[in-house]
């Protein structure tokens, strides 16, 4: 498993769940008509696809500990496919709310998995360096996902969107069968319910490995937020259509890519770990933006979307070493420790997107909910420094 290949496929892992978040947003109001529903139970789809993919992490990540990566990638893939299935011939809102929840608990193995493979394979800097590509690739896919899924509803119905999803997962079970190696042995004792819960007692326990989640979790949680909030924000108070909607988080995503860029060609001269203040400097300051734009004048694309791309930006910044922290002190439960990562990423945005449905205007709820989670991250940091754990060396490449 070269260092090329482990990115490829993580990056491929990584990228379907966020995919499967986003990729039908634009189609949402449509949605509303075609089941004759309403708005409140059209952003369900995403809760309930949200809530399925955060607890199923803490069950795939130990599954694969003790089955093996590709056994487990395999059996939730193909749950992927068959709801991507039902959804295509779902009647009603009820069955489309039940298989997006299918859909959420297949898509969990993407996340949870790549980064365990990743600590697998390497245990030094270019385990940062791959973090950073595949943190690339988590911020990226929610924002192109949009801008694909607006273009294709200008030639086709709203259904070949998951499609599309069918497909990935597909391509994704073809990859694992003829391109992934297994990475780890075999230990049936590792999913035993002693020993699970005994892992994530530990992990959770675990000061130093709490705190750096957390700041990866309030940092891409609320990106992951935004998939409720903007569609509503951009197209039924800004007046975007669906087609420009999607085009329009090409720039968030240009945004984060340009950061991953930045971030890795500063590896070659600091150490990952300098770069985090950086990345929350300006989570912090694009958030304070968020507040005054908000405050003092009605939205606009431009006061809406400039402050969330620099958001990611700084993102982009946090990600590589605050992961590579988290998993570096659990080589034994790489998958436990992923998995209760990325539970806590999905938990923190599904906690922030319902939170936004309490708000009756979705940009009140966009300029409250974003900077808060970029003031939780910042306050886990200073406390993760203190942590009695002290820092594991981080090298530059």
């Amino acid at each position: 498993m070269s260092e090329l290949k482990v990115t490829l496929i993580g990056a491929l892992l990584t990228a379907i769940g966020p995919l499967s978040l986003a990729l039908y947003t634009p189609a949402m109001p449509e949605l509303v008509s075609y089941f004759n529903s309403t708005h409140a139970a059209v952003q369900l789809t995403v809760t309930v696809y949200f809530f399925g993919f955060a607890v199923t992490q803490l069950v795939c990540g130990p599954l694969s500990d003790g089955l093996g990566r590709r056994p487990v990638i395999l059996a939730f893939m193909l749950i992927y496919v068959v709801a991507c299935g039902i959804i295509l011939a779902a009647p009603t809102i009820e069955v489309m709310l039940a298989a997006r929840f299918l859909q959420g608990i297949g898509a969990a193995v993407g996340v949870a998995i790549a980064r365990a493979i990743v600590r697998d394979v390497f245990a030094d800097a270019r385990a940062i360096k791959i973090m950073n590509l595949m943190g690339l690739f988590i911020a990226i896919a929610p924002a192109v996902a949009p801008t694909i899924g607006g273009l294709t509803l200008e030639v086709a119905p709203w259904q070949m969107l998951f499609v599309l999803m069918g497909l990935v997962g597909l391509f994704i079970m073809g990859v694992t069968i003829f391109s992934l190696r297994e990475t780890i042995s075999r230990d049936l004792s590792r999913i035993r319910p002693r020993a699970l819960i005994g892992s994530y007692r530990t992990l959770l326990n675990h000061r130093y490995f709490m705190l750096a989640s957390m700041v990866v979790a309030f940092s891409i949680g609320a990106i992951y937020a935004l998939a409720t909030i903007l569609p509503f924000v951009l197209m039924n108070q800004i007046g975007l259509s669906p087609t420009a909607f999607g085009l329009s988080q090409i720039l968030q995503a240009g945004s984060y890519a340009l950061g991953a860029l930045a971030v890795q060609t500063a590896l070659r001269w600091v150490y990952a770990n300098a770069l985090i203040p950086v990345g929350l400097t300006l989570l912090l300051t694009n958030s304070l933006l968020l507040i005054l734009f908000n405050l003092f004048s009605e939205p606009t694309f431009l006061n809406v979307m400039l402050p969330l791309a620099g958001f990611s930006f700084g993102v982009a910044f946090i990600l590589p070493a605050m992961l590579t922290n988290s998993l570096m002190p659990f080589p034994h439960m790489a998958g436990a420790a992923s998995a209760l990562t990325a539970f806590l990423q999905m938990v923190t945005g599904l906690l922030t997107s319902a939170l936004a449905s309490l708000f009756s205007d979705p940009s009140t709820a966009l300029a409250t909910l974003v900077p808060a989670a970029a003031g939780a991250a910042f306050i886990c940091w200073v406390a993760w420094r203190k942590s009695p754990v002290p820092e594991l060396p981080m090298t530059a490449a």
